[in-house]
């Protein structure tokens, strides 16, 4: 009788808590345009560096974090056991791909469950478990969701399912999605090893993760990828070097390219601000091939770059600031970073190719930019760059007109 009274008692209080919850911003307001991110301090919470972290996004698969963030509530609380059979229902087999494939009547154990989830992010998996965690209803479950976030402080954050499947009402933000990844390291230090999985045996076939990060970036060890056509690509990722450990959170990017790339960036500049010990030189290496693989090949003579044609002067225009600029990638050859900050420019057909000098965690990087470049300009520069396969990153002023650069 008491878990009884416990649910109805939560089910009437998140219904309370939903019924005062503005209202979300309506769908066009929330496609994205360009990405937002954020970098913190995992031990601190020091914020390192942040792009419009308060935009509102979809969260994609991101929600599955809060999804697994309840079940180690369960865990740590015994009311299920990693061996606790979940069973599929109608519901969580007919969910759409990606998943597992059962057949409703099946079932999966719990460890099966957040294995399938940090790997293939199985939406079957995560409404199953996410049915069974809400006593057998997933909208209860999901404002248990929305509760639990609001409690730990993700105040623009409302969740409507367990998966992350495209709901136009559950929405998040950068600076909420960090919130929950530090709390899951904060709260669940036992659990955070699940992360970390690259691949696991399920009945025989091998299921492989998808986060590229933790194949190529020394000391990363989680946390999630997703993908839908409204969220476009969003990630987390937490990586540690010496004692320092960052949460890099960025969300809606065009291409696979282009997030793993603005997230390598970041934790390389996050992992400098804070000080942290230099890799060696064979990490290094490691770590500068994937970069490198995205622009081997690409010399595109100017003839096929997109050249913006010269515009008739206007004295009567209103003045244009092009106080922003894109970085294409950092490279430990100046000439290789001219190259690329050239090939950038003829593809974006504005600004001015540039190359700044940097000193990160001992070695001396060159990195590629455009600059002198509007804020639609810079806006319209990444998908362009990423239709070459180039990364990129937005590079906004900061006050008094300069480009921020950390």
């Amino acid at each position: 009788m008491r878990v009884a009274h416990r649910r109805t008692f939560l089910a009437c209080l998140a219904m309370i808590v939903l019924l005062f919850l503005p209202p979300p911003p309506a769908q066009a307001e929330i496609g994205f345009r360009h990405p937002s991110y954020i970098v913190v301090d995992a031990a601190s919470g020091r914020v390192l560096a942040e792009f419009e972290p308060n935009a509102i996004r979809y969260p994609a698969s991101l929600t599955k974090l809060m999804t697994l963030y309840l079940a180690f509530e369960a865990l740590r609380d015994r009311r299920i056991t990693l061996d606790t059979i979940i069973p599929f229902s109608e519901e969580a087999a007919a969910v759409e791909p990606v998943k597992l494939g059962l057949p409703p009547g099946s079932s999966v154990t719990v460890q099966e469950a957040i294995l399938s989830m940090v790997t293939l992010s199985a939406n079957d998996a995560a409404t199953a478990l996410g049915q069974y965690l809400g006593g057998g209803s997933i909208s209860r479950f999901a404002e248990m969701m929305t509760l639990r976030a609001h409690a730990i402080g993700m105040a623009r954050t409302v969740f409507f399912n367990p998966s992350g499947l495209p709901d136009p009402r559950q929405v998040t933000t950068a600076h909420d999605m960090a919130i929950l990844a530090r709390r899951l390291i904060l709260d669940f230090p036992n659990q955070y090893h699940w992360f970390s999985t690259r691949r696991f045996l399920f009945r025989g076939r091998w299921i492989r993760s998808d986060d590229n990060l933790l194949k190529v970036y020394p000391g990363a060890d989680g946390f999630k990828t997703g993908y839908t056509n409204a969220a476009g690509h969003t990630l987390i990722s937490s990586a540690e070097r010496g004692d320092v450990r960052l949460i890099g959170v960025v969300m809606g990017t065009q291409t696979i390219a282009q997030i793993d790339g603005t997230m390598i960036a970041l934790l390389n500049e996050g992992f400098a601000e804070e000080n942290a010990p230099a890799l060696p030189d064979t990490e290094v290496a490691e770590l500068r091939q994937p970069l490198r693989g995205l622009v081997s090949g690409l010399i595109v003579p100017a003839s096929a770059a997109t050249v913006a044609p010269p515009s008739e002067p206007n004295e009567w225009a209103p003045a244009v600031a092009r106080d922003w600029g894109v970085q294409v990638a950092a490279y430990t050859s100046e000439r290789m970073a001219s190259y690329v900050a050239d090939l950038g420019g003829r593809i974006i057909g504005a600004g001015r190719a540039d190359i700044e000098r940097a000193e990160t965690a001992g070695h001396t990087l060159w990195r590629a930019r455009i600059t002198a470049l509007s804020a639609a300009e810079a806006h319209a520069a990444c998908p362009a760059l990423a239709r070459h396969k180039l990364p990129c990153w937005l590079l906004p002023p900061r006050a008094g007109g300069q480009i921020a650069s950390r």
